[in-house]
């Protein structure tokens, strides 16, 4: 008895490979954009780094403080830290992404003991979803800036000396977002910001994600918008310092930075490069440069505040 074999017609069986390859594709961009928006989520909805010093710490006389965002809704958290004497300038200092007032990494409170040593009194705070301050969400400058404008108006209202403002990679690019909106900053300090969050953010992501940047970059840039309700166009302080021409810039960045390419804050500096000023410490990481330089560092740094008022 002989067995008939069923032949399947050859139209079945492409149609049958065509499924098979439009669910597996189906399946991986599914994949690739659920992966998008919980990576997206994550890195807007950071955890918070704990605070673990204060100024006590290092002998140097603070007061706990509470400052307004220029939101009119987020309390944010920060310390006023005193010289021994009266102060030359309020010098307002702004932590990066993942950070705190404290900046352990970078060195803030260290750093703060040696400025109030040179007579300058800190203003160190927490931006929102950071730290100890209110807010769910980081949003790389975008909505901090408000909050550092915030902090400005508070010191402006409390004293008569001179605003110098310093921020350190997040920190120092809203530094310059705040300063292009505030007639009350004389001067800013800026270590290893980024010029332009949009641009930036298409060339370094995978930095930050360990993700390859195709298809992810892209996919990730489009869902952040519409989950955190933001526009990444708004933290460009490359535009911001077309307006900034007149006031003294201060730019360090290590040609060591794998974070953020020193070449971000060189493209800041061909703006105005008779106004702004630049030091490249050598071979440091991202805001390592006081860790690596110290003493150069503060000479530095109070020699421009110094001159720039």
């Amino acid at each position: 008895m002989k067995t008939e074999i069923q032949h399947v017609p050859v139209h079945q069986k492409r149609k049958g490979l065509w499924i098979g390859i439009v669910s597996i594709i189906m399946i991986a961009v599914i994949v690739c954009i659920a992966l998008s928006i919980y990576v997206g989520v994550s890195l807007t909805k950071i955890d918070r780094t704990p605070i673990t010093e204060t100024p006590a710490d290092y002998g140097m006389i603070y007061r706990d403080e509470q400052f307004l965002s220029a939101d009119g809704e987020t309390q944010l958290k920060g310390w006023i830290i005193e010289p021994e004497g009266e102060a030359k300038a309020t010098i307002i200092m702004a932590h990066g992404y993942h950070g705190n007032r404290q900046e352990i990494a970078s060195g803030f409170l260290p750093l703060s003991q040696d400025l109030t040593q040179q007579g300058y009194r800190i203003v160190t705070f927490d931006f929102r979803n950071s730290g100890e301050s209110e807010g769910t969400m980081t949003t790389v400058g975008v909505m901090e800036q408000l909050d550092l404008l915030g902090v400005i108006k508070a010191v402006n209202d409390e004293t008569s000396e001179p605003i110098v403002l310093y921020g350190i990679s997040m920190g120092g690019a809203t530094s310059l977002l705040a300063a292009s909106q505030s007639e009350d900053v004389q001067a800013v300090i800026a270590d290893s910001p980024f010029s332009d969050l949009t641009s930036y953010l298409q060339e370094n992501l995978p930095v930050w994600t360990n993700l390859p940047s195709f298809p992810f970059t892209p996919l990730i840039l489009g869902v952040v918008p519409i989950i955190a309700n933001l526009n990444p166009d708004d933290a460009s302080p490359i535009e911001a310092v077309q307006h900034l021409k007149n006031i003294p810039i201060f730019f360090i960045h290590g040609d060591g930075d794998k974070t953020i390419p020193y070449t971000e804050s060189e493209k800041m500096v061909k703006v105005s490069p008779t106004t702004f000023k630049f030091w490249v410490p050598e071979r440091s990481g991202h805001v390592q440069g006081y860790r690596d330089y110290r003493e150069e560092y503060v000479e530095k740094v109070t020699s421009f505040i110094e001159e720039a008022l």
